[in-house]
């Protein structure tokens, strides 16, 4: 009997060790690989910094300290144009659902807020800093009722389901966050009201708190200078991998295995124990009876 009990308790520790391991392999991307430390996607953007021609914000800074001195969040044309997707229809239904352009910025603000549970970079994928696009964190939220994000995400999300409900939206760039705005120039209940381009009538979309309102700017929060871009469908590329450079390995975050191949060894393991673990329990079984 005591043989039994120490095969169940080290059949449930192996279990126990499995799961967790497994789960760890999800990805909120596919295609996505490694150069050096560094996490790209196929469009060739830099998902783990928004800094430089190839980052996800487009950031280029010709000095120290903020502001830089040019900002284009090209991760929102992965959503955009011949790539929109689920993010962009998303915003389609909210333009049916709602004609009145007011209601339907409130409620797509709200289901953004609600449904995208703040988490920092650092839990959700173990480095300091990675951006979803916007189809990506829409897709989990079709499948799971739920995601989690960050500023930037949020603000991804934000922007491209606005132009989806063919509403304008604009990426805010400031020090430390990314913001969100929308083009109401007839609402009036948003505590500040922004210009654009000498265009009055931007009003801001803050969904990183569980209660803000639509339309509330925080005000005394944001130090320094805002950097806005009003997005578009602008055109980017799939990248092409050079011929005399191997092709790159898959990434999962925070563990640079194969998430396909884990998942096979995965279910091995267990099919494995799920064969072998009654078998011994009813040879140790026979032999206690016989005893």
């Amino acid at each position: 009997m005591r043989a039994l009990k120490v095969f169940a308790a080290l059949f449930m520790v192996v279990l126990v060790q499995l799961v967790p391991a497994y789960l760890c392999l999800a990805s909120p991307s596919s295609n996505l690989y490694y150069e050096g430390s560094e996490i790209f996607d196929e469009w060739h953007v830099f998902r783990t910094s928004p800094a430089g021609e190839d980052g996800y914000l487009g950031e280029i800074y010709t000095g120290p300290g903020w502001p830089p001195q040019h900002f284009r969040p090209v991760i929102t044309f992965e959503s955009l144009g011949e790539w929109a997707d689920t993010a962009y229809n998303l915003g389609g239904e909210f333009a049916e659902r709602y004609p009145d352009i007011h209601q339907r910025a409130e409620q797509i603000f709200y289901f953004v807020r609600d449904k995208v549970r703040y988490v920092p970079d650092s839990d959700q994928f173990g480095v300091s800093e990675f951006a979803q696009n916007a189809d990506e964190l829409a897709n989990t939220i079709v499948e799971k009722g739920h995601s989690f994000g960050d500023c930037e995400d949020m603000a991804i999300l934000l922007a491209v389901m606005y132009r989806g409900a063919g509403l304008r939206s604009a990426l805010v760039d400031c020090p430390g966050h990314v913001g969100a705005m929308v083009y109401l120039p007839d609402y009036h209940r948003a505590n500040v009201v922004f210009e654009l381009d000498g265009e009055s009538g931007w009003v801001w979309a803050e969904a990183t708190g569980s209660t803000n309102p639509f339309g509330w700017f925080p005000q005394g929060q944001m130090e320094g200078p805002l950097l806005a871009y009003e997005i578009s469908a602008e055109p980017i590329s799939l990248w092409e991998q050079p011929a005399d450079k191997p092709p790159p390995q898959p990434a999962a975050i925070g563990d640079g295995a194969d998430p396909a191949s884990m998942q096979s060894l995965f279910w091995v393991v267990v099919v494995l124990l799920l064969i072998i673990g009654p078998m011994m329990f009813i040879i140790l079984l026979i032999k206690r009876r016989r005893a």
